[in-house]
């Protein structure tokens, strides 16, 4: 359990973070395409009420976010798709860049590439991805995340358009030879869990310092 020191006369009280009163207010933005990035928003926010914030998640594409002033901590997150980044999280980011300079930030994508590269492991790949994607990202709108987050995606052909299922063949069998199962018909989830939750919780740390 970790713990925070306050100062009271000459005495000094360690109150656990988990039993603050306060709750700190966060929003997660997200954009997604298959469904991969929204889940991972939702398994985050899970995670953070359980830490003890107060969380609100917005779907980019379906709510226009107009203020975000209430918010001391602010979560981006976007799916990738031949290298390119969410539009509407993106455009969240360059919108509100200003903002967010003043604010607690973090900022994750979803990739299903990622997990394929880790059986692979292709760590020099991984860590491009990494650059082009977040460290890039962040500093693109001037922006210095206290976390930065890489995860899996989710492969949807019932989502996919017949060109692009098409070309996409190649790479599903690549999915299939590194182990990779389909979770529902058509659907194949890349994402870890467990690893979202240690770096939710690492983040709630980083966040209540």
């Amino acid at each position: 359990m970790v713990y925070s020191q306050n100062y009271y006369g000459s005495i000094y009280l360690y109150v656990p973070i988990t039993m603050r009163c306060e709750k700190m207010k966060t929003l997660i933005v997200y954009g997604t395409r298959y469904g991969a990035t929204a889940l991972t928003s939702q398994e985050i926010a899970k995670i953070l009420l359980e830490e003890n914030f107060e969380v609100k998640v917005v779907d980019a594409k379906k709510e226009k976010i107009e203020d975000i002033s209430e918010f001391e901590l602010v979560i981006v997150g976007g799916g990738l798709k031949m290298g390119r980044w969410t539009g509407e999280s993106d455009d969240f980011l360059k919108n509100f860049q200003k903002d967010l300079a003043q604010k607690k930030v973090a900022i994750f994508v979803s990739s299903a590439v990622k997990s394929l590269l880790e059986r692979q492991g292709k760590t020099e790949d991984l860590q491009k991805i990494k650059k082009s994607h977040l460290e890039d990202e962040a500093l693109k709108y001037h922006l210095n995340p206290i976390a930065l987050g890489l995860f899996g995606g989710v492969m949807d052909k019932n989502k996919m358009g017949f060109i692009f299922r098409r070309t996409l063949g190649v790479l599903i069998k690549q999915f299939e030879a590194a182990g990779f199962k389909e979770t529902s018909p058509g659907l194949i989830d890349t994402r870890d869990l467990a690893e979202i939750r240690k770096w939710t919780e690492e983040l709630a740390q980083k966040a209540l310092q």
